[in-house]
């Protein structure tokens, strides 16, 4: 009697056993399913944000650092100021000697003005001095940071053109900047007057040129040939 009781309840224990083993296997098949959508989603995020940072400005990230830079300057002189210290002395405290050493080698070697070599290199000096002029307007740049979030960095697939209008303030600062440059080429650019008393010795503008360059250059060694020929003396 007993040995039938134990043969009846082999098929059971061996059923509850392949149903166990059944349900784990489910456990881990729903598990790997969850970690493949989920490493899916991932992968599908980097993408998009990937594709992102392709279609942004090549000095993005720099002009971006620069940003959160100054914002960090300004932020440490308000709280220098609420201090009562001095913001300069106080950054000039945290410079390290090598930091200091290694800031005064490459300002040696910076050349802040090369010469004319062309006048795009000319315009480019030019366009750099002025942007090192401006002064950006941090506070207004973080409630438009606020308001358009990502979107104020453009992309390529940006439409800028008719989107933004200048403030008045931004306006007034644009033409008091042009008005200084006016002022300061014509004061560097203004014609020479003429002088009437000066000796005749060219035909047309461009050989007086011509002949303030070579008196210039050879003035020294041909003053003598030409008093001769003027006094009529000459051999």
């Amino acid at each position: 009697g007993s040995s039938g009781s134990e043969d009846e309840a082999r098929p059971g224990t061996a059923a509850a056993a392949a149903a166990q083993k059944r349900e784990e296997r489910l456990r881990k098949f729903r598990e790997l399913h969850m970690m493949r959508n989920e490493a899916r989603k991932l992968n599908h995020q980097e993408v998009v944000e990937e594709d992102k940072r392709m279609k942004l400005p090549a000095n993005w990230e720099a002009k971006k650092a620069r940003l959160e830079w100054e914002l960090k300057v300004e932020e440490k002189k308000k709280e220098c100021a609420a201090r009562g210290e001095d913001y300069e002395r106080v950054k000039l405290l945290e410079i390290s000697a090598e930091e200091a050493d290694r800031w005064e080698r490459k300002k040696k070697r910076k050349n802040p003005d090369l010469g004319f070599s062309d006048y795009a290199a000319a315009q480019l000096r030019q366009y750099q001095r002025l942007t090192r002029q401006i002064k950006p307007d941090l506070e207004q740049y973080e409630k438009l940071k606020e308001q358009y979030g990502e979107a104020l960095y453009p992309t390529s697939d940006s439409l800028l053109h008719g989107t933004h209008v200048p403030s008045k303030e931004g306006i007034d600062r644009m033409v008091a900047d042009l008005e200084k440059q006016i002022e300061k080429r014509e004061k560097y650019s203004r014609r020479r007057p003429y002088n009437d008393d000066a000796d005749i010795d060219y035909i047309n503008e461009r050989n007086a040129k011509f002949n303030k360059k070579a008196e210039r250059f050879y003035g020294k060694y041909t003053a003598e040939i030409k008093q001769n020929l003027e006094r009529g003396t000459a051999v």
